[in-house]
């Protein structure tokens, strides 16, 4: 009785969406495989409350952070189900986010400048 007369006033409880459903909040995120020193990563689509290694809804890629023998790391995404997930309103973690951006499927970060140490703010001024 307490939802209904809410909802007729047009509140909401936190955390639930329309018709009294909860929102689950989605995140992209690495969850670690392999053994001692040696990571391997899968892409996963989780809610954001269930633990790194946990329950995930969807494997979405995968990730080895250890050069191969010709030097490079090696990564495999599904695209398709990473603008899905995406779509429907998922947040990458910031490992992820990197990892996409240099795929191409977000946009990548700004670079940040870096402050110079030892230079006081008025000789940084000047140099600009």
């Amino acid at each position: 009785r307490e939802r209904e007369r809410e909802r007729e006033r047009g509140e909401e409880r936190k955390g639930e969406g329309l018709a009294g459903a909860r929102v689950m909040v989605v995140r992209l995120r690495l969850a670690r495989f392999g053994r001692y020193k040696f990571p391997f990563y899968r892409i996963v689509a989780a809610d954001h409350r269930s633990p790194r290694d946990g329950k995930h809804l969807e494997i979405l890629g995968h990730y080895d952070p250890i050069p191969q023998v010709d030097g490079a790391k090696h990564v495999g995404l599904k695209f398709e189900r990473i603008k899905y997930w995406l779509g429907v309103g998922a947040q990458p973690s910031k490992p992820v986010a990197d990892l996409l951006a240099t795929a191409g499927i977000i946009p990548q970060k700004p670079k940040r400048e870096h402050v110079k140490k030892g230079i006081s703010k008025k000789t940084a001024k000047e140099e600009k």
